[in-house]
């Protein structure tokens, strides 16, 4: 085992020790320590070496918990530095030392997944991730009780079928240890795509995010607006690596541009803040999915891949940013009805400066981190660069979802901060909330400004240099050629426009998400066939309790049992409770009904029993 320091400084227990210390701390001095615990990560994130990594065994299973290689260093660079900012918002947000402490203990489990190095110890950070980020939403109470529900059984499926995945992979190859190859092809591949669907927010997996993340406190959104998602995109990666030659990659590639304009496309139609960021998190998301697609199914690869990892670190930053801006509204008016709202950017400047570069940032304008690592992915699906004919529709798909994305946020931006004259007197951020955005805010515009900073944080592929030759002359990576400028240029125009022909009609429309009918139709369905299941549990349980003790009775009774049958008479068959005993008869003394725990408790000792014999 390696025993260097660095290695020995495991991540996750760092973060979760701080999250145990800020319950027992005063409030400033364990706010402190959570901050500095990802400070902590950060640093470690950026200095160890790659190949760094943690091995040994568990019940007999070669495991490494802990693996720094360019791609997690990137994921923990972005989850290191979003933590300091999202405690620091939480302390200035009033946000409960609970919430934060579960906020912390989660952001450990989304640590341990990213710097997993095996299967194995990916699955328990996968399910210990679920259950930290429900109590995240549960801490709230009302309504985020019940969206936390549906939220904890989304999430219990999808780890199922992960689980399975990883069982079936390690009958196949014969170990958990990451390879470099990924999932094993076949089921595992499939079983894996469909579990981690559900935490990427694939169509039809994706009803959790705008239905929980709109309930919790607003500083909770901050959190769950990136741990979640953005560590599961990662993991996806890890399933489907760069050249990975899987038969899921195309679908892959298309469920990421159907997710860019479906999520683009109900946010549009939000009346609700965070649930149009929400929605947005599906979209952004797709860009993600694609680029893992496209670079699994080797005919984008590096491209595609390096757009997708970036476009994810990016991702982390500014949708945060944005959340945090919206729950700075949200904090100060009590709205969370954008349309109620409007002219707050005299009132609220700072707030509407830090919006402005997280929309700015996610919108892909030129001078901004997403406008970078979003072209990176337009080149990987464009026929004219990197891409074939089979992508051609997909890179469609994604401009598709870029004006999608330009219009909600136009819209947002509009309704909340300029349309009209704010009725509403109320103070700008704190200056803890105003540090935390300003903060995100600026690294957004930094890496947008200095792009080569980017390109050198972004992972090579097999070892390749980041660069790659532009049918323009471009020997390098440029992504403020005047072919890219044209590109934002023609979308923005695009999109400027058609917000002002749809402006009003869309804000009449309030259209519900049909995929929303799986919560009544699951709600239906399971009523049912519960009453059901238990009618005819009942059924049989009277009929089987009725004969046994029919059967006690005419074996303490063989003479009057045989005598009524001589006169066909039935009434051996009538309820034998109501029956006197006669001539030597007697009542059935028999107790056939026992407690649910004894039953379960006698249940278990005979599977028990039985697996014991079975092993033997």
């Amino acid at each position: 085992m390696n025993v260097d320091l660095l290695a020995v400084a495991y991540p996750p227990l760092l973060v979760f020790a701080a999250a145990l210390l800020v319950l027992v701390l005063p409030r400033i001095a364990g706010f402190a320590v959570g901050a500095l615990s990802l400070a902590a990560v950060l640093a470690i994130s950026l200095v160890a070496p790659e190949g760094q990594h943690l091995a040994g065994t568990f019940l007999g299973f070669e495991v490494v918990p802990f693996y720094v290689d360019e791609f997690s260093r990137m994921i923990g660079i972005g989850l290191g530095f979003l933590g300091i900012c999202s405690v620091i918002y939480a302390s200035s947000s009033e946000a409960s030392e609970t919430l934060v402490a579960f906020a912390l203990a989660y952001v450990a489990s989304s640590l341990g997944a990213a710097f997993a190095g095996d299967w194995l110890v990916l699955l328990f950070m996968w399910e210990l991730m679920a259950v930290t980020s429900t109590l995240v939403v549960w801490q709230y109470g009302g309504e985020a009780v019940r969206a936390g529900f549906r939220y904890a059984l989304f999430h219990g499926t999808g780890g199922v079928l992960v689980m399975l995945a990883v069982a079936v992979h390690f009958v196949q190859t014969g170990t958990f240890v990451y390879d470099g190859s990924g999932i094993a092809d076949g089921i595992p591949a499939l079983l894996a795509v469909l579990g981690m669907g559900v935490n990427v927010a694939f169509i039809g997996f994706h009803t959790w995010l705008p239905d929980t993340y709109p309930r919790p406190h607003f500083a909770a959104s901050v959190f769950l607006s990136v741990y979640t998602t953005k560590t599961s995109a990662f993991v996806l990666y890890r399933a489907f690596p760069v050249d990975a030659q899987s038969d899921l990659a195309i679908y892959l590639a298309y469920m990421g541009g159907l997710m860019a304009v479906y999520g683009a496309s109900f946010a549009l139609l939000q009346h609700d803040m965070r649930a149009l960021l929400s929605y947005h998190i599906q979209a952004q998301l797709g860009y993600i999915v694609a680029g893992i697609g496209m670079g699994a199914g080797a005919v984008t690869s590096e491209i595609a891949v390096a757009g997708a990892l970036t476009h994810l670190f990016n991702n982390v930053l500014f949708k945060s940013l944005l959340f945090m801006a919206v729950g700075v509204v949200i904090y100060r008016t009590g709205e969370e009805d954008l349309y109620e709202l409007g002219g707050l950017w005299r009132e609220m400047p700072l707030t509407a400066i830090g919006f402005g570069l997280g929309a700015f940032s996610i919108t892909a304008i030129p001078g901004f981190n997403g406008y970078v690592s979003k072209g990176m992915l337009f080149d990987a699906a464009d026929p004219h660069y990197y891409g074939t004919p089979e992508y051609q529709a997909l890179y469609y798909l994604l401009w598709l979802g870029a004006i999608g994305t330009l219009l909600s946020f136009i819209k947002l931006g509009y309704y909340v901060f300029f349309h009209g004259e704010s009725d509403l007197e109320v103070a700008d951020a704190k200056p803890g909330q105003t540090v935390a955005m300003l903060g995100l805010g600026g690294a957004c515009l930094l890496f947008g400004v200095w792009w080569q900073g980017l390109a050198d944080l972004a992972p090579t592929i097999h070892g390749s240099e980041f660069a790659f030759a532009y049918p323009g002359g471009e020997s390098h990576l440029h992504p403020y050629s005047a072919s890219h400028l044209e590109s934002a240029g023609v979308l923005t125009a695009i999109a400027a426009v058609a917000f002002v022909v749809v402006r009003k009609p869309l804000s009449k429309l309030d259209l519900g998400d049909p995929a929303m009918v799986v919560y009544p139709a699951t709600y239906y369905a399971s009523r049912w066939t519960m009453l059901a299941v238990t009618g005819v549990y009942a059924a049989v349980d009277a009929a089987v309790v009725g004969a046994v003790k029919r059967c006690y009775w005419i074996g303490n009774n063989p003479v009057l049992a045989v005598e009524a049958a001589a006169r066909e008479l039935p009434g051996w068959m009538v309820d034998v409770d109501e029956r006197q005993p006669a001539d030597g008869g007697r009542p059935s003394t028999i107790h056939l009904r026992t407690s649910i725990g004894t039953t379960v408790l006698l249940l278990t000792i005979v599977l028990t029993a039985i697996l014991w014999l079975l092993v033997v």
